[in-house]
């Protein structure tokens, strides 16, 4: 009699495991779908966007060319105080984005910010400290765009891009998972999720 209840304890234990599993994976799935939700309609919705550049709505761009003085105090002994510079032109201009290159030499120095689907390009004239500035900003198609490729976004959005990244491979594990877990559709979810796969595998082989 104990052999046989023993016999019935050691069996629910694989059961009770395999259940734990299945709660586990769900609960995965579920939460990080909801939370990487908004990301995964960004990413798709852009990704249809990058692939129709003919498509021209809110992708309308605008320039502006100005011209100006720098105050005296931008240049220290010979060399530019790119800090006094940079911020003199954000403020007077309402320049966007980050600094991303600058550079000095006998006759000219430049300085550029750059943002998603936006650049600004100053030309100085050591002598005087006469500029040229070029503003060139993108509609609000070509700023998702942008950040969507993570061009000119900054540290803060390559992280949520990783982020997002292994958010959506979480989802698709715990998806394929769950798919596990289903007797009467396992077979259909394996055939499927396997003629998914070649058709991308032999798309890529074309597209290269």
């Amino acid at each position: 009699m104990n052999t046989l209840s023993e016999a019935k304890i050691q069996s629910k234990k694989p059961a009770k495991a395999r259940g734990s599993l299945y709660l586990l994976v769900r609960w995965l799935h579920l939460y990080t779908s909801m939370i990487s939700l908004l990301v995964v309609v960004f990413f798709a919705a852009t990704g249809i966007t990058l692939n129709h550049p003919e498509w021209v709505f809110g992708s309308a761009s605008s320039q502006q060319n100005l011209t100006g003085t720098l105050p005296k105090t931008w240049l220290q002994n010979g060399k530019v105080d790119w800090l006094l510079t940079a911020e003199t032109l954000r403020a007077k201009y309402g320049l966007k984005g980050r600094v991303t290159d600058h550079r000095q030499d006998n006759n000219e120095a430049s300085i550029s910010f750059r943002a998603p689907a936006y650049a600004a390009d100053a030309f100085i004239q050591i002598k005087d400290g006469t500029y040229s500035l070029k503003v060139v900003a993108q509609g609000p198609v070509a700023v998702l765009n942008d950040l969507h490729r993570g061009r000119d976004s900054g540290k803060a959005w390559a992280w949520l891009i990783d982020l997002s990244g292994w958010f959506l491979l979480l989802v698709a594990v715990t998806g394929f998972g769950l798919s596990l877990f289903m007797k009467k559709t396992r077979v259909a979810a394996m055939l499927t999720a396997l003629a998914g796969t070649i058709l991308v595998l032999v798309l890529m082989r074309m597209a290269s």
